[in-house]
């Protein structure tokens, strides 16, 4: 009979199987984990984008059908953009408020501003404002700078219309950025504009958009559009029919 000693402890040979056991566990479990980290980043997404465009159905019931403006004008020592006030100043130092957004009286800081998926740790990200602004970008055809509101009442295909989606914009001139390290950072609108690029496809290469009836899907990027200068990041437009009123 032979005996393990006082200790009774493993041999080389069981304490090598056992770790290959772990590790082969760890291999199926890990891909299982990130799948359904994802899938709750994407689930809250759309939760918040859902709560956005519910929201902005209840300003447009208030104002006789028509929409607010991407960016209303200089307040004090900032502008006074659809999700609040913006401090001018340098980039991630400037003061934020929340209250001064057209939705403020529907949300209430229901903490919706920012998408899960948005990597704000990232060393390559580069922050606008002290703590989160916002991580969604409006549609600016629904309420252009300048421009006449949009009376929703008269859409020809609500349901096609997006509204807000997942935004971003790879900015290369603003210090901490520069050409040599161009950087991530958050935006406030998207368009149809060729020369642009603020849509972030950050579930699994797609956008997260919600839509003039209430709707919430996944888009893909329109051909062609997306920004080659910070891999793995996919930033680019959506396509235009999803864009125009």
């Amino acid at each position: 009979m032979t005996h393990r000693g006082k200790c009774g402890g493993f041999s080389l040979t069981e304490l090598l199987v056992t770790l290959g056991v772990v590790a082969s566990l760890a291999g199926l479990i890990l891909p299982g984990l990130s799948k359904a980290r994802l899938a709750a980043g994407g689930a809250r997404c759309t939760s918040n984008l859902r709560q956005l465009v519910l929201a902005s159905q209840l300003y447009w019931d208030d104002h006789a059908g028509t929409t607010f403006a991407e960016r209303r004008g200089r307040q004090d020592d900032g502008w006074l953009y659809w999700f609040g006030w913006l401090q001018d100043g340098v980039e991630g130092e400037r003061r934020f408020d929340a209250t001064a957004g057209a939705l403020w009286p529907y949300l209430r800081g229901r903490g919706v501003e920012v998408c899960p998926a948005l990597d704000r740790h990232s060393e390559r990200f580069k922050a606008k404002a002290r703590g989160a602004a916002y991580g969604y970008g409006y549609n600016i055809l629904l309420g252009p700078r300048g421009g006449e509101a949009v009376r929703m009442h008269q859409l020809m295909n609500p349901s096609g219309l997006a509204v807000y989606v997942d935004s971003g914009q790879i900015n290369d001139f603003q210090p901490p950025a520069s050409q040599d390290r161009p950087m991530l950072e958050e935006f406030y609108y998207f368009g149809t504009n060729r020369l642009e690029a603020t849509v972030h496809f950050r579930h699994a290469q797609r956008a997260v958009a919600a839509f003039a009836d209430g709707h919430v899907s996944t888009e893909l990027p329109e051909p062609g559009s997306v920004d080659p200068r910070l891999p793995p990041h996919l930033i680019g437009r959506l396509d235009a029919t999803r864009v125009r009123p």
